[in-house]
């Protein structure tokens, strides 16, 4: 899991099928028996989902992330010996639609404790109205016949960006908790208190950002990555993103002009970027309007650049920095 020699996406099935087939020492079958420590072995996809694993599975999981700190996440490639150590995990946790390669990967693994954060709730699609995400009239999505909320279209836009919503993580966290009680049936007891723990924590957040974000001079909030879509319904405010769901993406000369008069009209003051992304055209647009820059997270991927050691600390921080942005209060 060590290597982190970057591959072309083409190459992921070819290097998946190859990983696999040398692999016979454990396969999905073992899940249950976990590593030689005893421990379950989870993989997951990157930081939010590392999160809900470490914290949900405590000591009987050792959780390792495709995703180093510090990269960006959306455009991560996998090297051959990550993709085959696929196989050799007891469980894992990944979000569809965030990471292309990671989603081919996992398809093929073949490992029966395999969870998909996007079916533990509902995505929705976000920023339609941004360049490059204009998505077909009437699409939805609805409920499993397992309970479980369905997702279709990752391709056609939907907003995989769940964890910045509380409630929603919330139900993700439920879901993971389920999940590794299946899979660990022994540690069934501490999954649950793990669980119940950390939703209430995030209870605790969500109240925190409907108390201190009801009143304030603005609702409205300017970032390059249109990261935010359910934090901003979740909580009354509307997210205009520069560009779109990539954070890397340059926006259009005509959405650049729309950026110019919603400023006006809304009277926002920040322009927000994010650490693992270029603040080249948050504050090329912040000099133009005469706005102030601020750092608002995403959360996927935590670094000594994050304003905080865990996603709760950060979560915080850019709960402070809406609160300045918007004149709360």
């Amino acid at each position: 899991m060590n290597v982190r020699r970057l591959i072309p996406t083409a190459a992921v099935a070819g290097a998946v099928a190859l990983g696999l087939t040398a692999l016979s020492a454990c396969s999905s079958s073992d899940a249950a028996e976990g590593g030689s420590d005893g421990k379950l072995d989870v993989v997951a996809s990157f930081y939010p989902m590392q999160f809900l694993a470490e914290e949900i599975g405590g000591s009987h999981v050792s959780v390792t992330t495709l995703t180093e700190p510090g990269t960006e996440p959306h455009d991560l490639e996998l090297s051959p010996r990550q993709i085959g150590g696929l196989g050799d995990a007891d469980y894992i946790l990944f979000l569809k639609g965030v990471q292309p390669a990671v989603d081919d990967a996992v398809a093929q693994a073949g490992v029966k404790n395999t969870v998909d954060a996007a079916k533990l709730t509902t995505l929705e699609n976000h920023g339609s109205e941004v360049e490059g995400h204009d998505h077909a009239a009437g699409e939805e999505h609805g409920d499993h016949e397992d309970g479980e909320h369905g997702h279709e279209g990752e391709e056609a836009g939907l907003d995989p960006h769940i964890w910045l919503d509380p409630v929603k993580y919330a139900e993700v966290a439920e879901g993971v908790g389920k999940s590794l009680e299946k899979a660990d049936p022994d540690h069934a007891a501490d999954y649950r208190k793990n669980t119940d723990t950390l939703v209430a924590e995030l209870n605790k957040l969500d109240k925190a950002y409907g108390t201190g974000l009801k009143n304030t001079a603005t609702k409205t909030f300017i970032t390059t990555h249109s990261a935010f879509g359910y934090l901003a319904e979740r909580y009354g405010l509307t997210q205009e993103g520069i560009a779109g769901i990539d954070p890397e993406a340059e926006p259009s000369p005509a959405r650049i002009d729309e950026i110019h008069h919603v400023a006006e009209e809304t009277n926002a003051t920040t322009v927000f970027f994010e650490t693992l992304a270029s603040d080249k055209t948050a504050k090329t647009l912040a000099k133009d309007l005469g706005l102030k820059t601020g750092v608002l997270d995403p959360l996927e991927g935590i670094t000594d650049k994050s304003a905080g050691a865990d996603y709760i600390e950060v979560m915080q921080s850019n709960l402070t920095a809406l609160q300045k942005a918007l004149g709360a209060k």
